[in-house]
This record gives C-alpha cells, structure tokens and sequence, in this order.
C-alpha cells in the first residue's frame, strides 16, 4: 500500500499534468478555429478548379495530344504513396489512422505484385511507416518549422512529385491525409493525383460551350500541375483543421481522465490518512490503558 507521501506526489503530478493538458486543449481550440476557416475557405476553389479541368480532361479525352500528367505512362507497375501526417503527437489516432490506411494500401499494391516508394510529410508518418515499410521510403519533407502552411508548401512538394514522375520513378501516385469533418470526425482519405483523375460536374454550367484558346491539350498542359498543388494544398490544409480537432478532444480526454484520477488518488488518501490516524489513536489508549 502506497504511504502518505506516495499519494500526495501523485496527487501532485497528475494535477500538474491536467494543468497542461487544459492548456494544451485551449491553445488547439484556438488553432482550430484559424485551420478549419482556411479548409472551408479553400474547399470551394479546389472544387471549381477540379470541376474545370474535369471539362477539359473529358473534351480531350484519350486523344494523342492528352497531357502525360493525365494520360499516365500506360501502366501502373510502381505506386508513390505520399503520406501527409502531422510533425507533432498528442493528437489521439489522428497520425495512426493515416499511416494504417497507407501502410494497408501499400501492402495491397505489394500483393500484386507492383513496386512500392514512400514519400512521408511530417515526422510522424515517417516514424510509424518506418518501422515495417523503411525499404519503401524514398524521400521525407520536414516542416517542422512551417508555422503556418501555404501554398509555397504544397508547390514545393508538387515540384518534388512532378520531378520524380519526369524522371520515370513512378506511374501512379496517391496522396493520404484526413479529411475534416468536426472536431470528433476526420476521415482518412486516399486521392490519386497522377494520372489526374478529375471528374466533371454534369450539372454545372449545363449546355455551355467553350471554345479554348489555344487548345484544350495546350491549356491543361499549364493546369495541370497547378491542380496537383492545388490538391496537395488542399490536402494540408484539410490535415492542419483534422490535427489541431484530434488534439483538442485527445487533450479534453486527458483533462477528464486526470481529473477523475486526482478524485481517485484523494479519496484513497483519505482513507489511508484516516487509517493512520485510527491506528495512532488505538496505540494512544492501548497505552493509557496499559498504565
């Protein structure tokens, strides 16, 4: 049985820790609010965007002159995952439920048979992937000290996709992140973005005809790789609102959990605070009685 001085300790240091997971929960309610208003805010441009580009991938079709970005190599024998997970924990399953769908993924594709490369985005998806996919890692992008992610991010991990995919390293690629939802909801989510796959809406601008100059082929040639940054860009944002929503109800869980514990530990040291004086008490008039 753990002495007085045990107890209070602990009392002590599970105060002090819900002292800092409050904290913690209160600074995340304030990111939050910065990161879920720039994932709402860009939802809307990368739906227009996606939904142009849709109608002009459909008006070229599989013709001659398509873009390779949206043609692809005409195989699919080496798969890039590009896995987006925050550079922080304490953030509940938000990390591990990225890395468990890429890693299952990744071992679908192995399966078959294909090639598998890994480019991880923040240090805890290198951490997880590494331990049963290190053979597979290709590169790492460390922005751990982006304090505020933007569009130059995404651009300079596009730049880094596109290169590779001139180089012939890989045939398809896939981006995972969470997708936000509220602060108790974020979905993990697998897109691909080469071969570009966008789909055009049927309902917008029904009837309308353009007429691009120069060509449809020409004009996504320069879209093209402005949407996978877009995506990719689209992705963080939609992975910085999921974090700091994880972090907050992981850091609100803790408070509760040690708020219940301190209640525990008091009681128990109430108990045995009042054992010790009982028993003080019975050698007091065991020896007045005695004399």
């Amino acid at each position: 049985m753990p002495s007085l001085k045990d107890l209070k300790n602990r009392i002590d240091t599970v105060k002090s820790t819900r002292k800092i997971t409050k904290a913690m929960q209160m600074v995340a309610a304030a990111k939050l609010r910065r990161a879920q208003e720039a994932a709402e805010a860009a939802r809307p441009y990368a739906e227009r965007m996606n939904a142009v580009m849709g109608g002009l991938a459909q008006a070229v079709g599989a013709s001659e002159g398509a873009p390779r970005l949206l043609a692809g190599t005409g195989k699919d024998d080496v798969h890039l995952l590009v896995v987006m997970t925050a550079e922080r924990g304490l953030c509940g399953g938000f990390n591990s439920s990225i890395a468990r769908l890429a890693r299952t993924h990744a071992q679908k594709l192995l399966g078959e048979g294909k090639t598998v490369k890994i480019l991880t985005v923040g240090k805890k998806g290198r951490e997880q992937l590494k331990r049963d996919m290190s053979d597979h890692m290709v590169g790492h992008v460390d922005l751990t000290e982006v304090k505020r992610i933007g569009y130059a991010n995404a651009a300079d991990i596009a730049s880094d996709v596109l290169g590779r995919f001139d180089e012939g390293e890989f045939d398809v690629a896939t981006i995972f992140y969470n997708r936000f939802e509220s602060v108790i909801s974020q979905i993990p989510t697998a897109t691909q973005i080469i071969p570009a796959s966008f789909e055009a809406n049927e309902d917008d601008d029904a009837g309308t005809l353009y007429d691009y100059e120069p060509s449809e082929e020409a004009v996504l040639e320069d879209l093209l790789p402005r949407g996978i940054a877009t995506q990719i860009f689209t992705a963080l944002l939609e992975n910085g609102a999921s974090e700091q929503g994880a972090r907050m109800s992981a850091m609100d869980n803790a408070t509760r959990n040690a708020g219940e514990m301190i209640d525990k530990l008091t009681i128990e040291f109430n108990r045995s605070r009042q054992a010790v004086i009982t028993n003080e008490l019975i050698e007091i008039i065991s020896g007045a009685e005695a004399l």
